[in-house]
């Protein structure tokens, strides 16, 4: 494995504690609906992250494409789950649009991993 699929492995481990941690604050957390959303945005794209770094391992989808969607998948959901915290803890976001900027790009890593399932696969 390269040091990319392995950078993106130790990212989506961080990114399901970061989740869990998230799904039991809102779990206990007063009107902690965002949390729930936040926690949910980066349990979902954890798992996929590993399943991209897998199917790019096993040549199933275009390498190059689906480690880029994969790293799509890691700064989106950081910013819309970090957004989407920092609202709930500070009482402001990262920046003006970060979770809808989050969310477009994660849209776009999904359509990048469609099309590394399309491409002809590397030699």
């Amino acid at each position: 494995m390269n040091r990319a699929g392995r950078i993106l492995i130790a990212l989506a481990a961080i990114m399901g504690a970061d989740g869990v941690i998230l799904a039991a604050a809102s779990a206990h957390g007063a009107d902690a609906a965002r949390l729930a959303s936040a926690s949910s945005m980066l349990l979902f794209h954890a798992t996929a992250v590993l399943g991209t770094v897998a199917l790019a391992e096993r040549g199933v989808v275009h390498a190059k494409i689906g480690i880029v969607a994969a790293f799509g998948f890691v700064i989106s959901a950081a910013l819309f789950a970090g957004d989407l915290t920092l609202r709930q803890y500070a009482g402001h976001g990262l920046f003006p649009m970060a979770a809808p900027t989050g969310g477009t790009l994660l849209i776009a890593s999904w359509l990048a991993l469609a099309v590394s399932a399309a491409w002809p696969k590397q030699s």
